[in-house]
C-alpha cells in the first residue's frame, strides 16, 4: 500500500523509499505540486512579459510617426495621422486623404493641390501660404486654422468649418463656401474680392459666400466710380423734376 501512494508521487526522487509514514508522504507530494505550480506561473508569466515588450506598441513620443508609418486608420483606407507634424513643404497632391487628421499640424507652403480631402481635420493648422487648388475640403473642420494667403483657387468647400479660422488674404476665386461656416467679419471681408465660379460645381463663389451686390462690399467715396453711384436714369428724373419748377418757392 505504502509502495502504491510512493509511486504516485511523481517528482519524489529514489530517496522517498526511506520515507515511512504516509502522512510524511503527502506532504512531501504537495510541497513538489506547489513548487511545480510555481515554476509553471513563472515561465507564463515569462512568456507574456516577452511577447508584450515584443509587440508593444511605440512609446507616446513616438505615437504621430506610428501612425504616420501605419499609413491610414488602423492601418487601412485613407485617413492619416498627421496631428502636431511639421509637415511644411510637403507634397501632398493629388492624394485620396479622406478623414485624414491634420490637427495643430504645421503645413506652411504644402501642397494639397486636386487632393481629396473630404471629412479632414485642419483645427489649429497652420496652412500659411498652403496650396489647396482644386481641392476637395468639403466636411473639412479647419475651426481656429490659420490660412492667411492659402491658395483656395477652385477649392470644393461645402459644408466645412472655418469658425475662428483667419483666411486673410487667401486666394478664393472660384471656391465653392456652399453651406460652410464662417465668422460673419470673416464672410463680409472675402466678400469684399469674391469672384469667379468653380469649375466643379458650377457655383459662384460670391453666391455661395452668400454675399450681395459687389457695390455693397466695394470701398467707395465720391471720387470712385465703382463705389455705390446715383443711376443715371434717377438723375435724369431728378433733372427733369428741377426744371419744371417742383422744387421752386
Amino acid at each position: 500500500m505504502l509502495s502504491a501512494k510512493m509511486n504516485t508521487v511523481s517528482c519524489v526522487s529514489a530517496r522517498t523509499a526511506s520515507v515511512k509514514t504516509p502522512v510524511q508522504i503527502q506532504t512531501r507530494t504537495v510541497g513538489c505540486n506547489a513548487s511545480k505550480w510555481s515554476e509553471a506561473s513563472v515561465a507564463t508569466a515569462s512568456a507574456i512579459l516577452a511577447s508584450t515588450l515584443l509587440f508593444a506598441a511605440p512609446s507616446y513620443a513616438d505615437l504621430n510617426r506610428f501612425e504616420q508609418e501605419a499609413g491610414g486608420e488602423f492601418g487601412q483606407g485613407s485617413a492619416q495621422q498627421w496631428g502636431e507634424a511639421e509637415i511644411g513643404g510637403k507634397d501632398f497632391s493629388k492624394q485620396d486623404l479622406r478623414r485624414s487628421n491634420f490637427t495643430s499640424a504645421k503645413c506652411r507652403k504644402t501642397d494639397f493641390s486636386d487632393s481629396n480631402l473630404q471629412g479632414a481635420y485642419f483645427m489649429k493648422a497652420v496652412t500659411f501660404q498652403a496650396n489647396f487648388e482644386n481641392a476637395n475640403l468639403s466636411d473639412v473642420l479647419m475651426d481656429r486654422a490659420v490660412m492667411v494667403e492659402a491658395n483656395l483657387k477652385n477649392a470644393v468647400m461645402e459644408r466645412a468649418i472655418f469658425t475662428r479660422s483667419d483666411l486673410r488674404d487667401a486666394n478664393i476665386e472660384g471656391a465653392d463656401f456652399t453651406n460652410a461656416l464662417l465668422d460673419k467679419t470673416q464672410q463680409m471681408a472675402l466678400c469684399k474680392y469674391a469672384d469667379g465660379t468653380n469649375p466643379t460645381t458650377g457655383v459662384s463663389t460670391r453666391k455661395s459666400l452668400g454675399c450681395g451686390s459687389m457695390r455693397k462690399f466695394r470701398s467707395s467715396g465720391p471720387s470712385d466710380p465703382d463705389g455705390p453711384q446715383v443711376p443715371e436714369n434717377e438723375k435724369e428724373a431728378f433733372r427733369s423734376i428741377d426744371a419744371a419748377g417742383s422744387f421752386g418757392p
